[in-house]
């Protein structure tokens, strides 16, 4: 079985990295279908999440976040394109002043283009050709 183990150090603090890392269980349950439980701690979170086909965990710390995924058979296909994103967009994150005000951004912008991307097309105009009798 594929895994996947990505760590990262930051400076947010616990309170921030704690914000940050509930936002992403709630956009995980969402979008992915990921059943997720957040257990918070005194010095250090837990957020466990499982779907068909991926189990996992994310250790949350004051300077650290750990990422420890198993993915199965089909999905472990996939294991580098998956990890790629996952480590480009924490890094992404991590890069921002603010990670938390970023990922509400981000996510702001993908159900915006989701939206754009569902609406109704309005049919092209064609000129009108005369027809021959």
């Amino acid at each position: 079985m594929p895994d996947i183990h990505i760590e990262r150090d930051h400076a947010l603090g616990l309170a921030k990295a704690r914000e940050l890392a509930f936002k992403w269980a709630e956009q995980a349950e969402q979008k992915l279908a990921m059943e997720c439980v957040y257990e918070e701690g005194k010095t250090a979170d837990l957020i466990t999440f499982s779907r068909s086909g991926v189990n996992g965990e994310l250790r949350v710390t004051k300077d650290r976040f750990a990422l420890d995924a198993r993915l199965g058979f089909l999905l472990g296909a996939f294991k580098s394109r998956i990890e790629a994103e996952i480590t480009k967009n924490l890094d992404l994150l991590l890069r921002e002043g603010d990670p938390v005000k970023a990922f509400d951004e981000g996510v702001a912008q993908a159900m915006a283009k989701k939206a754009a991307k569902a609406a109704p097309k309005p049919a092209p105009k064609h000129a009108a050709r005369p027809r021959k009798a």
